[in-house]
Parts: structure tokens; sequence; C-alpha cells
């Protein structure tokens, strides 16, 4: 059985409150759990004591046992001096899905045609304006 410690969250709606608990991965995230080991009240401001609470020797207790905190929770444990957490690094979060890529590959290469084909028709013109002023310099000739 896979031991998580993760929030479960109770209030009312746009009024959140968040318990700490124990429970198995596979089971809902409001549902069964086996044991409640703190709360969490977001709407505290970021200073207040009564924000977090968390009882440390149940937790580190479950952590002996092989529970594994989510990435929130890890947050108010390292916090409290109980896990190692570092900020994660993901540096593809900010870049486009493929579908978006495609569009942008199409848009890409509509330009680089549309620019060829200004070209070509600049080229053209040179060539047209060159081949007039050849045929007026030997008609004046």
């Amino acid at each position: 059985m896979a031991l998580k410690i993760r929030l479960a969250r109770g209030g009312t709606k746009k009024r959140p409150y968040y318990r700490v608990v124990i429970a198995d991965s596979r089971s809902p995230r409001d549902g069964r759990f086996i044991e409640k080991v703190g709360h969490y009240n977001p709407l505290l401001s970021k200073d207040d004591e009564n924000r977090v609470g968390l009882e440390v020797d149940k937790i580190k207790e479950w952590l002996a046992k092989g529970a594994l905190p989510t990435e929130r929770v890890a947050r108010f444990l390292s916090e409290a001096g109980l896990v190692e957490w570092k900020h994660g690094n993901n540096p593809n979060k900010a870049k486009p899905g493929q579908k978006a890529q495609e569009r942008i590959q199409e848009k890409k290469d509509k330009e680089e045609e549309a620019a060829a084909a200004a070209e070509e028709a600049k080229q053209a013109a040179a060539e047209a304006a060159a081949a007039g002023e050849a045929a007026a310099e030997a008609a004046t000739e």
C-alpha cells in the first residue's frame, strides 16, 4: 500500500480549509484516510501561526514507515525541518504544445514563401528594367 501525506479539502465554496492526512494513494482526495496529522488554512495571512498546524511526532512516524509527502505538504514539512525540499525546475513548462508548434512552423513557412515570392518579383522587375534600359539604349544608337 503506497501511503501519501497529502491535503484533503474541506470548508465551503470559495472558503477552502485543508486537513493534512495520511492516506492510501489510490483513495480519493477527500475520501477515506488513515489519520489526520495537521491542518492548513490558506485564507489566513502567511505570517499567521495558525495557517499551518502539524503534529510533528505523528508525521515523523509515518515518514519512517515510508509515507511520501505531496509537493505542497513537502513545503510545509521543510519549513518545520522534517523533510528536505527543493524548488523543482521544469524548463519545458513554458514551451508551447505540439499543435501550437505546428501552427508556428506553418506560419514561418508561409512567411518564407511570401518573402521568396517577393524577392523573385523584385528580381524579375529589376531584370525587366535592365532589359528595358538595354532596349532603350539600343534604340538610341
